[in-house]
């Protein structure tokens, strides 16, 4: 059986580890599925993801052989904390940090350790302690200067206090200049392996500007102070709202040590996972848990409309997923539109947008009505002045296929069923978009098919694979919308 003090001691790991993070600020990335919950942070260029189950009642199975497993548990709590007291020692912190005894009692959560800076100067009564040794053993001449030595000790503490000042001054003068730097390194970190593949120079703008985004990012939940419902995963939540600058209250069934009161009024957002029973105060925003981690993951602070505890979430989209071109995008992506300052408008803004709506809708129906005259006579335009260089191309066409030995019967052949493809491919794209192809387009086209009957046997399958691929993915694309056209229409 696995003994309660090894549970406790990864209990502390594990926390000694999350308070680093706070401390830091190195949360990055976080998401709630089926398994657990995913935190992704950055600790000096090394990106990091565990995955860390949610808090539900164990079932602890008796086919198991629990001895194999401590075996590794104890290789996994000494390597652990090896990494935490070197990562404490590198930012000068004292390790282990103190541990509240009252809070831990009390299910404090990360309140439960205090970290504090490690003391680089010894102590006054440690050097009295030395000196009294010293003292039994000395002649009249090393009296004096004990003496002596004494009466500089007295005043030891008066020039420690005027070099702890003077240092103080000089660290808040060069605070800011250190802290873009550090910035700066972790971002030359991160893009120096895009920057030498891609063949850019970064100049030192963009690299302010990143360094300047990411702090912003650091200090999401700055201005936020929230407060957690019981039902709501403390634990998590706890975590990642202080990983980001903010503050966070809790009811006292769940835990000791709250920083504040369920009645504060400092409190601005009030997260929970049930419907309101009780009238709400308007002074703060009521929002479910989901809209903390979206507003991370989507690095700004989301609307809170839709995540109201009366209204259904809209999807937790993973951030680990890169969309690469043609892939289906989700339409939960371009809703996030904006801060919730950006989205707050005054009525006197909205007044002015309705009276001015007529005025834009008649400009934009002239404007239509230009755009596609100019279109059209676009078209004609480059039918007309690019037919001969349409016809020296087919010329030219004919010429390499008489040098790879294709009959000039056989080449007109393919070439008459190229074009039929094509009318055949123009009708079936305007029934469905009701729109037409432009003379450019349908040039492209057949230039391509043209390109490509002449092209060697390897090189076909390889296009042919291609395609074959991007085909796929454009059948997998429209599927997946198709699906949310039928779900968006169930819904209303």
């Amino acid at each position: 059986k696995v003994k309660s003090e090894t549970v406790a001691n990864c209990q502390r790991l594990s926390m000694e580890f999350q308070q680093y993070v706070v401390h830091t600020r190195s949360l990055r990335k976080v998401f709630l599925s089926i398994k657990g919950i995913y935190y992704q942070v950055e600790i000096k260029g090394q990106v990091i993801t565990w995955l860390v189950p949610y808090q539900f009642s164990q079932r602890v199975p008796d086919d198991v052989d629990f001895r194999v497993m401590l075996t590794f548990l104890e290789f996994y709590q000494t390597l652990i904390g090896f990494v935490n007291f070197k990562l404490y020692t590198d930012s000068n912190l004292s390790y282990p940090p103190k541990l509240d005894i009252l809070k831990d009692e009390g299910s404090g959560g990360l309140n439960v350790l205090v970290i504090e800076p490690k003391n680089v100067h010894l102590s006054l009564n440690s050097l009295n302690v030395e000196y009294e040794k010293k003292s039994r053993s000395m002649t009249s001449e090393e009296k004096v200067q004990k003496l002596k030595s004494e009466e500089r000790l007295k005043t030891l503490s008066q020039k420690l206090d005027a070099m702890e000042d003077k240092e103080s001054t000089d660290h808040l003068e060069d605070t800011e200049t250190d802290v873009n730097e550090n910035l700066m390194d972790e971002f030359i970190e991160q893009t120096s392996e895009q920057s030498t593949s891609q063949g850019q120079t970064l100049i030192y703008q963009d690299i302010y500007s990143a360094s300047t985004v990411l702090l912003e990012f650091q200090q999401l939940f700055s201005k936020c102070i929230f407060y957690l419902s019981r039902e709501v995963p403390k634990y998590s939540l706890e975590f990642v709202i202080r990983a980001f600058g903010g503050q966070v209250g809790w009811d006292d069934t769940v835990g000791m040590g709250s920083p504040f009161k369920e009645h504060d009024e400092r409190i601005t957002h009030y997260i929970t996972d049930r419907q309101m029973t009780r009238e709400p105060i308007s002074t703060r925003i009521y929002v479910q848990p989901q809209w903390v981690y979206d507003c991370i993951n989507a690095r700004k602070l989301l609307r809170t409309k839709p995540y109201q505890p009366d209204k259904a979430l809209p999807a937790h989209l993973s951030p680990f997923v890169e969309y690469k071109e043609g892939d289906y995008l989700p339409g939960n992506i371009n809703d996030f539109e904006g801060t919730m300052e950006e989205m707050e408008v005054s009525d006197s803004q909205k007044d002015v947008k309705g009276d001015t709506k007529e005025d834009s809708d008649s400009d934009t129906d002239s404007e239509k009505e230009e755009s596609e005259t100019n279109s059209s006579d676009g078209v004609t335009n480059y039918a007309e002045n690019n037919e001969s260089e349409a016809e020296e191309l087919i010329h030219q066409m004919e010429l390499e296929a008489e040098t790879i030995g294709i009959p000039f019967s056989k080449y007109q052949k393919n070439r008459e069923r190229i074009e039929k493809q094509n009318k055949n491919i123009v009708k079936h794209e305007i029934a469905i978009t009701g729109r037409k192809r432009s003379a450019k387009e349908i040039e492209e086209e057949e230039t391509k098919e043209l390109a490509k009957i002449m092209m060697p046997k390897k090189q076909k399958k390889l296009y042919n694979k291609m395609q074959y691929g991007k085909k796929k993915q454009e059948e997998k694309t429209l599927n997946l919308k198709r699906k949310k056209e039928i779900l968006e229409k169930k819904k209303r």
